[in-house]
């Protein structure tokens, strides 16, 4: 099985131990039945966000989407360089999980490498529950958030309410950036 299935199988069986529906799931993560019904076949390549909202929903670490096991870390947890949990979400967006067996994180750390797109590309915006900071490390990003173009440069940062609709493309070459995806306080 590639990947995107075995995420997709996870997916169901979690969903199966919940006691949720696909209606229910769908609705929780902000998406259409028709589209989380895809994502859970496996016919549908996942976006971060539509992932990161899923496991929200279901109550688990996105960790045990992406690798099956849940994190076990506590205190600290060291990644070399080049040594995070590497994956693809589209063909575009690579990332690299820096803190991916932390157990209780209260945020997901990446490393976000976005190839150039084609002049003219439009992509789906996508948002998720949250906050997320970006700090560009090579390349250009442009975001659109919330119908804003920004335009980020070396050393730029972006601190921003992730429920808002946001898109990313890579400028003049490819874009590698930290992101941080900083999750919803519930203890409110």
């Amino acid at each position: 099985m590639n990947q995107i299935q075995l995420i997709a199988l996870r997916i169901c069986d979690l969903r199966d131990i919940a006691g949720l529906t696909q209606e229910q799931v769908a609705e929780k993560s902000g998406m259409t039945l028709e589209e989380y019904a895809a994502y859970e076949s496996g016919t549908k390549d996942f976006s971060f966000s539509h992932l990161f909202n899923i496991a929200e929903t279901l109550g688990v670490d996105i960790s045990d989407l992406l690798t099956g096991e849940s994190p076990k870390l506590r205190g600290y947890v060291l990644t070399r360089s080049g040594q995070g949990l590497a994956f693809d979400r589209r063909k575009q967006y690579h990332y690299q999980h820096l803190a991916y067996n932390f157990a209780h994180k209260l945020a997901e750390p990446f490393i976000v490498t976005v190839e150039q797109d084609a002049p003219g590309t439009v992509k789906q915006a996508h948002s998720h529950e949250g906050q997320e900071f970006d700090y560009v490390l090579e390349g250009y990003l442009k975001i659109v958030l919330g119908g804003n173009e920004l335009v980020l440069s070396p050393g730029d940062s972006l601190y921003y309410d992730s429920s808002l609709p946001h898109a990313m493309y890579a400028v003049e070459g490819d874009c590698r950036f930290i992101a941080v995806v900083i999750k919803e306080d519930t203890k409110e």
